[in-house]
């Protein structure tokens, strides 16, 4: 238990910079001063890389850790595990192009509305509700 404990603290971290880092990017993309710009910069710094990718980091870690320790072989025919972790590869994508918005706002870049954020703040949702359904549910 301890295990999964671990696998859901980190995983509530990174979705809270899930949520967090495209709503920054709202605000900073609606920004018209250079002191403004240079503080949400600061801002997306530190959480990409000081908390989303190392919740990201440990979700994998205690999760991997989990399916050694206790259910690889009960779980490696079950349909809602590749579904699962399907979806975890198409978040870490979201992730990663998140950090290019990231660059792009840092060498001012930036070719996206603040609506365009705010449509984007919305995807971790899907992914929230469809990775936690399947692992509690356990469908197929």
């Amino acid at each position: 238990m301890w295990l999964k404990a671990f696998h859901l603290i980190f995983m509530v971290t990174w979705f809270a910079g899930l949520f967090y880092l495209p709503r920054l990017f709202v605000y900073h993309s609606m920004a018209s001063d250079v002191v403004s710009a240079e503080r949400f910069k600061i801002m997306e710094r530190k959480l990409y890389f000081g908390i989303m990718t190392p919740g990201m980091v440990l979700t994998f870690v205690f999760g991997v850790w989990m399916l050694a320790d206790y259910a690889w072989e009960a779980y490696r025919t079950s349909g809602w595990l590749h579904l699962k972790l399907t979806l975890l590869v198409l978040l870490v994508a979201y992730h990663v192009w998140c950090g290019k918005w990231l660059m792009d706002f840092k060498y001012d870049r930036n070719l996206h509305s603040h609506i365009f954020y705010r449509w984007i703040n919305e995807v971790p949702v899907v992914f929230l509700f469809a990775i936690v359904l399947l692992a509690v549910i356990k469908p197929f």
